[in-house]
Order: structure tokens, then C-alpha cells, then sequence
């Protein structure tokens, strides 16, 4: 099997990943940039959450500028808000809320500010006049100076203090004080004693470009005015003015009174591009299991100290929603949700030229799902990187390199590996057993004492078939290269009389059942019925049961292995995340083979659900949880008393399919097999094995290197080290050996490959 490679100076085409309707509908499932319920709950869109958590670890500094981020005048706001976050909190389910309010006042009376000048302010051209006074009023001028405005406010009151002190009666003089002090600041220009009568206001409105009003003077001056709730403005009479009952609610109204203002300065419809205003409802979903520290933090009078405020902020849970994140290494190590992970690969899918920077993270998914179990809302985030696979595969975008290895491993499955035979004695069969291509590479024995075992036990005879079912081309995205491989197989089908199929792997079951036509059964539920040999053992000790995301969604594969766990008598420990919920082992998507990190992180992910030892029924994740030091064993080989040993690397699995295709022909079949011998002595050194497997490459690999150098008897001599060189390029990779000659033949001592070609110039 050869796959091209795709030429440097190839001309990409384009096919669009998502329309725009279908990506943003795809991102609308992600409630991770949902507001939490506390910062929703607040229409003057306070950070909520980072206020807390800039007090639960001191900061007041950061706590009261995040503050005074929504209001000029924080200590009536924190005095008298009404403050409907504190019923919104998550912890209210579970017992008390967290004491917002108080937090804020904390924040505000310990008035701990940075230190440095402001920064220089440039005042606009455009002015705004304000009549009246009262809470609205005051916030309103806040508002307008900090989009400095220049502000003129007529008001009958006498000085700054009396301005600011109507409508706040709650107030303090400590805490009043300190606001006076903070509009005196603003440089706003104050008209103190002004009457404001009807003729009076309308005159001195003359003059200035924005016009806003207290209830009260806009009624005296404009008897027939009505004020637009959501602008806070009369278009017949060019005014801007609210009717607001409360603190929190004048507040408010300022804020859109002020956007109003500012609309209207830069001549544009005041209605228009608002954004959300107000409170909000927030879709977040945040899981409260295992918070605790329920019990609010009393409050003193005079309210809480530092150390209070900072205790009764650590309460908080910091409401967030993650559970794709923690249930999945993918996305934990990239530390990405997948909304936005979703939009950067669009976005490196659409380049025509140029890096494609995330090829790699597209690569790296194991398209297990496991997000969209954990997800509340069911993000997908392995559908869209399998469309973006398939996507840049079909546009010649999508490099060979990560997942070439994978591809060929299949073709030897499918063509030097694959056998398909009816039983002895039989033309065609009732069954027949696919064990796929991990077990026939893993553990050759337990597939051949399934397979007997199947012969002897069922009746109307049993086919073999070893080979590839095409996961690997399909998670590679190669739909043309998948289509093929289910046609063949379904042609071998044909030979062998459209037997049932019993798979042995989960994923097998899930490809083969594509065809609607085929009925297919998993090997744990025939044994189920027929039930089990005689030989079968359960581990001594305690196990976790790990299931393969390849049955994810199959309740009934899940079932029927505890089931059969449990008549051999294993005791089994259940994990947090199993069953649908149950990660990839990092063999899944080609995950191994486009990022060993990842998919080691995905291993010990799996691994650190439990200490004991683990049962599968995936191959692959037997072999990977075996790689990583633990004791792992396959529901097979306990059921047939077989024990595959030590994970074998990738050259040991090549010669495991061949040579149990090999044996079972002469053996089962009686058909004389020609195996290919070398005219010299290979050997090779431990680091050398270790190298090669970590690096992908096969002994045959090796072999076609050192005939070529036996053939020539050309190699480069290292005078220092010794050490001679040969290279061969086989498809579209050139491979390295450096060796030693031996007593008839070679010792291989190192090995490595570059996608290069090495040309002879004339």
C-alpha cells in the first residue's frame, strides 16, 4: 500500500468547513462564557465573580477597582443596593449564599487605592446639561463625566454634598463624605441655587447639545413628555430623563440614560446597538458537588473586618462550567473550551495559504466523545475535528506525516496480514469471528483460542477474518480510502455467505454495523448465551473496569462484560468517570500517532481513575494501560486463560498478525506458507529496539536498509565512533541505520527517518 504525498508547491483548494449559520449554532452549545448567576443577576453588569475572588485572596485594591468600574459613587451603591445577585447565588441550593453585599462594602470602606497619578483626560466637544437632582441625577453625572462629557448640573441645592445627599438619606456621613469628595473631583460645573421653573429650564437648556432632566424638572418644563423606558429619553421634546424608584434602579437608569447621551452626541439612533442591557439569564451550569463551607460568615455590626470579608469570599465556588474540561486530557492540555477551540480550528481550516497552526490540536483529538457525554448541552467537540480532518484532507491541506504510519499498519492488516476463511470442512458459514486488527497484533493466542472455542460451541460453522475494519482511514479523514476498505470487507463477506459477524472488538461492532444489511454481535454476548469455556479465571485482586469509548453509547456491550466479569468472579471497583462517561486511552482518533503527549496524558488520565488493576475489552487499551506500568489484562484473555505478556512493539505486532495468519493456514487450513528469510544475520540492540519503536519504525524497515547495503556495500563510515551508516527510501520516507558488522551479518545500534529525498545530481 502507497499513499502520495502531497507536493510543497501544491495549489489548496477550498471547501468551506461550516457555513456560518451552522458553526455559530454549533458554538451556541457552549455555555462556558456564560455569565455566572450573580454577575447575570446585576444590571450594571458588575464582575461579581472577580470581585469576590480578588477579596478571598486580599486584593481589596483589585476588588474596589472592579467596583467603581459600575459606578462613580461606590459607597451609596454598596449602602443601599438592593443587590439581587445575593438570591442568584449557587449556594443558596445548598444553604447560605455568599454575602455579596457585604463583601462590596468591605471593599469599599477599606478604600484601599492604587497608588499613581490617573490617567489625562480628554474632554469631548460635544456638552450635557442636567437639571435637577436626586440619585439619578447624581449617578447620571457620574456617567456622563467619566465618557467625558463636559457636565453643567442645575440644581436648587447648595453645594456638592446636599447634590448628592437627596434621595440617600440611608447614608452615613463617613461614607457620604467620602462620594461628595468624589464628585467634587469630577469637574463637573455645578449651578448651586437655581430655580427651576418651567421658562427657566427651557431657557438655560439653550446652549447645550444633550439635555437631561430629574423626573420632576422634565414634567415642570414639559408636561406631555414620556420617558422611553428602555432609552430614558422623550424624542418630541429631546430630553433625557428617567423615573427611577431605588438605588440600584437609578443606577441603572443612569447608565442607560448616559448611553443614550452618547448615542445621540455621535448623531446615531439611540435604540440601536445597545447590546444586552440589564440583567440577563445565564444558561451556565455549574455542578456543586463537593462544595462545602456552606455556612455564611455572621455580619458585626459595622460590617465585616479584612479577615472576614476575606473568609466569607473563600466560600465563594467561583460558579464556571468545565465538565468537558475535566473530563477530557485533550482539552485540558491544550486549556481551551471548545467553543473557542471550535472557532480557531474554522478559522486555520479556511486559510488557503500560509501555517496551519492547528493541525497538530485537530490531529491530537482521540473523536472519542467524551465531551459530548460530559457536556450538559452535548458539545461535540470530536465531530468537528473529524469535518476538519475530513475537510483538509479532501482541499490537499492536511499533511500525511501524522498519521501515514497508522494508514500503512492498516493496509498490511488488509493485505499481507488479512486472511478470510469459512471453518474447515465448510463452504460457507453461519458466523463468522472478526477479531480486529489490535487483538491479532497484541494477542494472537487468545484470538486463536477464541476463534476454536467459537468452532467447537456454535453450530452452521465459523468463518475467520483478520484484517482492519477501517477506523484507522476513517479517523484519519480519508472518505474515499474508508469507502474502499467497507467494500472490500463486504465483498469478503460475500465469499463467505453474508455470515453473522462476531466481533471482538467494540469499535469493529460499531464500523461493521454501518452496513445495514449485516447483523453484528459482540463476542461478550454470544459468550453470554453459550457461556463460558472451561479454563476461565478472574484476576486475585480487585479491578477496574474500563470501557471503550468505542462502546460508548452501548449499554448493552457495557452490561454483558460486567456480566461475564462476574462469572469469572472478579471483583470489580467502578471509577468515576466509566461507562458513557469513560475516556479514551490515547489510542483512539490516531491520537498515539499524531501526539504521543497527548495520548500519554490521556493514558494517565485513565490511570488515575483508580490503583487497581484494569479490565478492558479493547485491545488497544490493554496495551496502552500495559505500556504505562500497570498490571492490564482483556476480558478475553481472562475467559481463555491466556496472558499476551509484555505490550510488543510495532515491528513484534506486524510479525504477531502474520504469524498467527501463518500458523492458523498450516495448521487449520493445511495450506503451505512461503516465509521470506534474510541471506544475512540481523541482530539487534536494546536501545536500538527501543528507538525504533518510538520512532515508528519497523524492523522490515530496517531489513530493506541493510539489503540495499549488503547488495552495494555502500555505507559512510564514522572514523570516531565506529558506528557505519546505510539508508534506503521506502515510499515516502528515507530511513537511517547506523550498525556494526558482525560474524555474518550486521548489529543495529541506531535507527531514525526523515521525509526527505536524496537525489543524485548529473
Amino acid at each position: 500500500m502507497k499513499i502520495e504525498e502531497r507536493n510543497s508547491t501544491h495549489v489548496y483548494k477550498q471547501l468551506r468547513m461550516f457555513t456560518k449559520e451552522e458553526l455559530e449554532a454549533v458554538e451556541s452549545l457552549c455555555v462556558h462564557e456564560q455569565p455566572p448567576y450573580c454577575n447575570a443577576a446585576c444590571p450594571l453588569k458588575l464582575d461579581t465573580k472577580g470581585l469576590i475572588n480578588a477579596a478571598a485572596q486580599g486584593d481589596f485594591i483589585k476588588a474596589l477597582q472592579l467596583y467603581e468600574k459600575i459606578t462613580p459613587f461606590p459607597h451609596i451603591l454598596s449602602a443601599g443596593c438592593e443587590a439581587p445577585c445575593m438570591s442568584q447565588c449557587k449556594l443558596c441550593s445548598l444553604g447560605d449564599g455568599i454575602r455579596i453585599r457585604e463583601i462590596e462594602r468591605s471593599a469599599v470602606k477599606l478604600r484601599e487605592k492604587p497608588k499613581g497619578k490617573g490617567l489625562l483626560r480628554f474632554k469631548k466637544k460635544k456638552t450635557a446639561a442636567i437639571f435637577g437632582s436626586g440619585l439619578f441625577c447624581a449617578f447620571l453625572a457620574g456617567e456622563l463625566w467619566g465618557k467625558a462629557y463636559p457636565v453643567t448640573v442645575f440644581c436648587e441645592e447648595q453645594d456638592e454634598k446636599a447634590f448628592l445627599s437627596k434621595g440617600a438619606e440611608f447614608m452615613d456621613e463617613e461614607g457620604l463624605s467620602a462620594d461628595t469628595e468624589a464628585l467634587k473631583a469630577m469637574d463637573i460645573d455645578f449651578r448651586f441655587g437655581t430655580e427651576l421653573r418651567a421658562e427657566n429650564i427651557k431657557k438655560l437648556r439653550e446652549g447645550f447639545d444633550m439635555v437631561c432632566a430629574s423626573k420632576q424638572c422634565a414634567q415642570t418644563a414639559y408636561p406631555n413628555c414620556r420617558s422611553d423606558e428602555k432609552l430614558m429619553y422623550d424624542r418630541e421634546n429631546d430630553l433625557v430623563w428617567g423615573e427611577t424608584e431605588g438605588v440600584l434602579a437609578a443606577a441603572f437608569g443612569a447608565k442607560k440614560a448616559a448611553l443614550t447621551v452618547d448615542r445621540l452626541a455621535q448623531n446615531l439612533d439611540p435604540a440601536k446597538s445597545r447590546g444586552q442591557e440589564g440583567a440577563v439569564e445565564t444558561e451556565l451550569y455549574t455542578d456543586t458537588k463537593g462544595a462545602d463551607k456552606l455556612t455564611a460568615v455572621a455580619v458585626p455590626e459595622g460590617g465585616y473586618t479584612r479577615e472576614q470579608a476575606m473568609q466569607e469570599a473563600g466560600r465563594c465556588i467561583q460558579c464556571r462550567c468545565e465538565e468537558c474540561i475535566k473530563g477530557c486530557a485533550y482539552l485540558q492540555h491544550y486549556k481551551i473550551y471548545p467553543k473557542a477551540l471550535t472557532r480557531e480550528i474554522y478559522n486555520n481550516v479556511s486559510i488557503i495559504m500560509g501555517d496551519h497552526m492547528m493541525n497538530k490540536p485537530i490531529n491530537a483529538c482521540s473523536l472519542c466523545g467524551q465531551c459530548s457525554v460530559t457536556c450538559p448541552n452535548g458539545y461535540d467537540m470530536a465531530s468537528v475535528c473529524k469535518i476538519a480532518r475530513r475537510n483538509m484532507v479532501q482541499t490537499d491541506k492536511m499533511p500525511l506525516a501524522p498519521h501515514e504510519f497508522a494508514l500503512l499498519d492498516m493496509g498490511f492488516s488488509n493485505e499481507e496480514g488479512f486472511l478470510s476463511r469459512p471453518q474447515p470442512d465448510f463452504k460457507q458459514c453461519k458466523y463468522v469471528f472478526f477479531p480486529g486488527c489490535q487483538a491479532t497484533a497484541i494477542a494472537p493466542e487468545t484470538v486463536r483460542a477464541a476463534y476454536e472455542d467459537l468452532c467447537r460451541r456454535l453450530e452452521g460453522g465459523v468463518g475467520l477474518m483478520l484484517g482492519c475494519c477501517g477506523a484507522i482511514c476513517d479517523w484519519a479523514g480519508r472518505e474515499e480510502m474508508y469507502e474502499g476498505v467497507k467494500e472490500f470487507i463486504d465483498r469478503e463477506l460475500g465469499k463467505l455467505g453474508d455470515p453473522v459477524i462476531i466481533a471482538g472488538c467494540p469499535t469493529c461492532k460499531v464500523r461493521l454495523s454501518e452496513n445495514e444489511n449485516r447483523e453484528v454481535r459482540g463476542i461478550w454476548d454470544v459468550l453470554l448465551e453459550i457461556g463460558l469455556p472451561e479454563g476461565a479465571q478472574a484476576l486475585p485482586r480487585p479491578a477496574a473496569m474500563h470501557d471503550s469509548c468505542g462502546a460508548r453509547g452501548d449499554e448493552q456491550t457495557q452490561k454483558a462484560v460486567r456480566k461475564i466479569a462476574e462469572m469469572l468472579g472478579c471483583q470489580l471497583v467502578e471509577t468515576e468517570y466509566s461507562g458513557d462517561r469513560s475516556p479514551c486511552c490515547g489510542y483512539g482518533g490516531l491520537t498515539a500517532y499524531a501526539n504521543s503527549e497527548v495520548a500519554k496524558e490521556m493514558t494517565d488520565f485513565c490511570l488515575s481513575r483508580s490503583d487497581a488493576p484494569y479490565i478492558s475489552y479493547c485491545m488497544a487499551c490493554r496495551d496502552r494501560f500495559a505500556r504505562a506500568g500497570r498490571q492490564s489484562r482483556h476480558i478475553l484473555e481472562l475467559v481463555y486463560g491466556t496472558d499476551a505478556g509484555s505490550p510488543p512493539d510495532i515491528s513484534e505486532k506486524r510479525y504477531n498478525r502474520l504469524s498467527l495468519k501463518n500458523s492458523m493456514l498450516r495448521e487449520l487450513w493445511g495450506e503451505e506458507v512461503q516465509e521470506l528469510k534474510l541471506d544475512f544475520k540481523l541482530e539487534f540492540t536494546p536501545e536500538a529496539r527501543e528507538m525504533m519503536d518510538s520512532r515508528m519504525i519497523l524492523t522490515e524497515d530496517v531489513q530493506q536498509v541493510m539489503e540495499q547495503v549488503a547488495e552495494t556495500g555502500e555505507a559512510v563510515l564514522d572514523e570516531e565512533s565506529g558506528l557505519l551508516t546505510g539508508r534506503a527510501r521506502i515510499g515516502n520516507v528515507t530511513f537511517w541505520v547506523k550498525f556494526t558488522e558482525i560474524q555474518g551479518g550486521y548489529l543495529v545500534r541506531r535507527a531514525y527517518s526523515h521525509r526527505m529525498n536524496i537525489v543524485k545530481r548529473a
